[in-house]
């Protein structure tokens, strides 16, 4: 999909996994927009033209209840006329600020585009530098201090604006951080083009600038120094322009010509046509040339990733609305852990599942293990074939013990493999029951779990399976299988 719609669909992205109590946007919604979808480009629809048509649909009621939903969309749009913005700046700045001279004489020796193609040079060696350390660390990707401005001009790097509903305003939060993450490298080549642009516009105007004073004043070139010889400027200086005065024929002034031209001995100098024409020769083939292949490079790499941006459609969050697209159902497995699972608990899951797949979802409750049989798992826990979620339940009454709990956990995730995400459910019903005027015993158990389970990369997900607090279920599961995505 291009930009527009991989923008409008990170956003409705962002609504829909954030938004766990859907106070902003209802089951009702997402059932009406998949379902509109549908009806519009058909049940074969490729995903990323279904799952865009979905976010322009949802987006179209959204905008109409926050209009901050649309204005973070504009916010987070480039602005085409920063580039040409920038190359005007520049080109006057370079016409302005490029003088020969108020005296009218030209040292050669320090002659002001030097520092044009010094700066020039430095510049270049800092992008192979960056780009050697991009390729092996995630900082050498970031963009510099003039790199950010220019991409906070141009909307690349916006800023939130502030928005009063408190549940809206954390939505676009999420959304402008997992934006700015994932157009990363589009604002990269975007920034990148305008900077290219600028300098080829300076040093252009710097060139401009001193042909046209050229014109109507007569300048004149020599050289002074307290400690080089004339044999030593020839040397610098045949080394500066010698590919310039290759290309132009213009040949550089020899020993005895530069022994003439030394101001410092009383010398007038002499015109300064050829080192002009020398100079300029030499920014065009420094700076115009190298730059222009850059922007270039750039515009070509901005182009591509504007009109195919890179969206991972295999996702979870893709997969359960391409599943409802089709109707397939979506298979989860509940394997409980020396824990036997009440009706009322096993309703409370069902609901869960409904929640986040949709009404299609099949859920199949494995037969219970035994403490201590993670050793050897019967044939056929977890069914071959995909599963759109293995749930692991433990019970809170439990204490969490890393060979028995532990040891489960990792045998259930090494069957399922990348088939299937695995999630560790932890049912506090009973222990609530039993402890329902200590809560802080509850506190103290859920920490035990939590310690148990970050040692093993995982988070669990506390839910009352006889009444499941829907919105903290659906966050905690969402984070859960996000992680497990990006793993």
């Amino acid at each position: 999909m291009n930009e527009a719609a991989a923008r409008e669909t990170a956003l409705v992205q962002a609504i829909e996994t954030a938004d766990a109590g859907r106070a902003v946007w209802s089951d009702e919604d997402r059932t009406w927009a998949t379902r509109a979808a549908g009806e519009v480009t058909g049940a074969d629809a490729a995903p990323d033209a279904f799952v865009a048509r979905r976010a322009s649909l949802a987006l179209e009621r959204l905008r109409t209840r926050h209009p901050a939903f649309g204005r973070a969309l504009r916010a987070v749009t480039w602005r085409p006329w920063i580039v040409p913005a920038l190359a005007v700046v520049a080109f006057a700045l370079g016409v302005l600020a490029d003088q020969l001279g108020p005296t009218r004489r030209v040292n050669v020796l320090a002659f002001p585009l030097l520092a044009l193609l010094a700066w020039n040079v430095v510049v270049y060696l800092l992008i192979a530098v960056r780009g050697v350390w991009g390729l092996v660390s995630a900082r050498g990707r970031e963009l510099g201090p003039l790199a950010r401005a220019v991409a906070r001009l141009g909307r690349a790097v916006p800023r939130e604006p502030a928005v009063q509903d408190a549940a809206v305003s954390t939505l676009l939060g999420i959304f402008f951080t997992g934006w700015a993450r994932a157009a990363a490298p589009l604002a990269a080549a975007r920034v990148g083009r305008s900077l290219h642009t600028a300098a080829f516009a300076l040093a252009l105007g710097a060139i401009a600038g001193m042909y046209v004073r050229g014109l109507v004043l007569e300048y004149r070139a020599g050289w002074e120094s307290t400690f080089i010889s004339a044999e030593s400027v020839h040397a610098l200086l045949a080394f500066v322009l010698g590919p310039a005065s290759a290309l132009t024929g213009i040949a550089i002034a020899d020993v005895p010509r530069l022994e003439a031209m030394h101001l410092g001995t009383g010398g007038a100098g002499e015109n300064a046509a050829p080192w002009i024409h020398l100079y300029a020769a030499t920014v065009a083939l420094v700076v115009l040339v190298p730059r222009f292949l850059l922007a270039m490079g750039t515009w070509l790499g901005e182009r591509r990733l504007a009109a195919h941006f890179p969206v991972a459609l295999d996702e979870p969050y893709f997969t359960r609305l391409t599943r409802q697209l089709r109707r397939e159902p979506a298979r989860v497995r509940v394997v409980p852990y020396s824990y036997q699972l009440a009706p009322q608990a096993v309703l409370g899951l069902q609901a869960i599942v409904a929640r986040l797949f949709g009404p299609h979802a099949e859920v199949s409750v494995a037969p219970g293990i035994s403490w201590g049989g993670e050793d050897a798992l019967p044939e056929g826990l977890v069914p071959a074939g995909p599963h759109a979620l293995i749930a692991i339940v433990f019970s809170l009454a439990a204490t969490p013990e890393a060979e028995n709990h532990g040891a489960f956990l990792a045998a259930v995730t090494a069957l399922a493999g990348r088939a299937a995400p695995v999630v560790a459910i932890v049912d506090e019903s009973g222990f609530r029951k039993r402890f329902a005027q200590e809560p802080r015993r509850l506190d103290e158990r859920r920490a035990a779990w939590r310690e148990l389970l970050a040692g093993r990369g995982r988070e669990p997900v506390f839910v009352d399976l006889d009444a499941p607090d829907h919105a903290v279920v659906d966050a905690g599961i969402e984070r859960n299988l996000q992680a497990e995505a990006r793993g």
